[in-house]
């Protein structure tokens, strides 16, 4: 079997923790790096690197060495040792620098999500529309028989008895085109919820698509693209970007990450406070907001800012310690955010989603000023 490579020189302590527990539990598989890079459809350079400590990996990479390890043993691995390689992970993942290729990574993840579910939609989008336009036949239909039978007994009253014993009764044709009239107004309901829920998906789409050129531009040495234009004929203020967490610590981590784009920041730790920021400011170009705070949390302010005329348009980008699962994403989908991160977030995705709403908000006041 290839032995590992060294630890990488110049490793956190977390780090460095993560990578000799992997390490250990890596080396109980008694296979190669290339060996195990090929069984999993891996690179082995990546993987070498996740082995070293240089670069820390994402978790299903994690949970697929666990899976391979209790395979090869017979016996799962203990709850005892997960925990501890978790914890392990997210000390690391707080500690570490990430690379603009991280970042790529995050980006595409959530590009593909986005994707499956706008297709999903829209499969499910045309079954409805089919099933719609069918239930609108049979009652255009049934439309036409009523119609038949009541122009056919107002012509021949006295021959009302005998129609009544030869043609169907109307009274259950009418409950048959009520019931589907019923049916009609369900699915038209559940078709405009799909059509929408399509319609924020590829919305979604398009933002990630931009977020991603925005973080390869970082890998080519680019940088991100500048926010502010630095000609025309009307020289304009600098877009202002709302923070609102009450811990002092995140708001300065996150003015930190943020401090070198072209922008203004406003730091709130209330949700009270955001909407006192938004009562003073009404050209916020973003909010960044956490979910999690005291009397009044992240999904109640979101719906309070999305009921003011005012400020109903701003983007709100979620930010919290909950985790980005799909219960929670799909709450704060729901109360009106355009985008969802967990803790601790990716320095880089955090600053491509900024710099892209910064640009979108610039574009449009742009051209409003033309």
């Amino acid at each position: 079997m290839t032995e590992l490579k060294a630890l990488g020189p110049g490793l956190t302590p977390q780090a460095r923790a993560l990578a000799q527990e992997l390490r250990g539990l890596f080396r109980a598989l008694g296979v190669s790096v290339r060996r195990y890079a090929a069984r999993r459809l891996r690179d082995p350079g990546t993987l070498s690197r996740y082995l070293n400590g240089t670069r820390v990996p994402p978790w299903e990479v994690v949970m697929d060495l666990f899976t391979d390890l209790a395979e090869h043993r017979g016996t799962a691995v203990t709850p005892q040792t997960v925990e501890l390689v978790r914890r392990l992970h997210r000390e690391a993942l707080a500690t570490s620098a990430p690379s603009p290729g991280q970042a790529v990574e995050v980006l595409e993840r959530q590009l593909a999500d986005a994707d499956r579910i706008s297709r999903r939609s829209t499969v499910r989008g045309d079954v409805l529309g089919e099933a719609l336009l069918d239930r609108q036949h049979q009652i255009a239909d049934l439309e036409v028989r009523i119609s038949e039978l009541e122009a056919d007994r107002s012509a021949e009253r006295e021959r009302a008895d005998r129609l009544a014993e030869a043609a169907p009764d109307v009274s259950d044709l009418l409950r048959e085109r009520d019931t589907l009239q019923a049916q009609v107004g369900r699915l038209a309901e559940e078709l405009a919820a799909t059509r929408l829920q399509r319609d924020r998906a590829e919305q979604r789409c398009g933002l990630l698509e931009r977020q991603l050129e925005a973080m390869e531009k970082v890998q080519r040495g680019d940088g991100l693209p500048p926010l502010v234009p630095t000609a025309g004929p009307v020289a304009r203020s600098l877009p202002k970007v709302l923070i609102v967490d009450d811990q002092k610590d995140n708001l300065m981590a996150m003015k930190a990450v943020l401090s070198t784009l072209d922008q203004e920041l406003v730091a709130v730790s209330s949700g009270r406070d955001a909407l006192k920021a938004l009562l003073d400011h009404d050209d916020f170009a973003v909010i960044i907001m956490d979910v999690q705070m005291p009397l009044m949390d992240g999904y109640e302010t979101a719906a309070h800012i999305k009921r003011r005329g005012r400020s109903s348009s701003v983007p709100i980008i979620f930010l919290t310690a909950m985790g980005a699962d799909p219960e929670h994403s799909a709450r704060g989908y729901a109360a009106g955010a355009v985008d969802y991160i967990g803790k601790p977030f990716d320095p880089w995705v955090l600053r491509a989603k900024v710099a892209v709403f910064t640009g979108i908000y610039l574009e449009r006041h742009g051209d409003a000023a033309r």
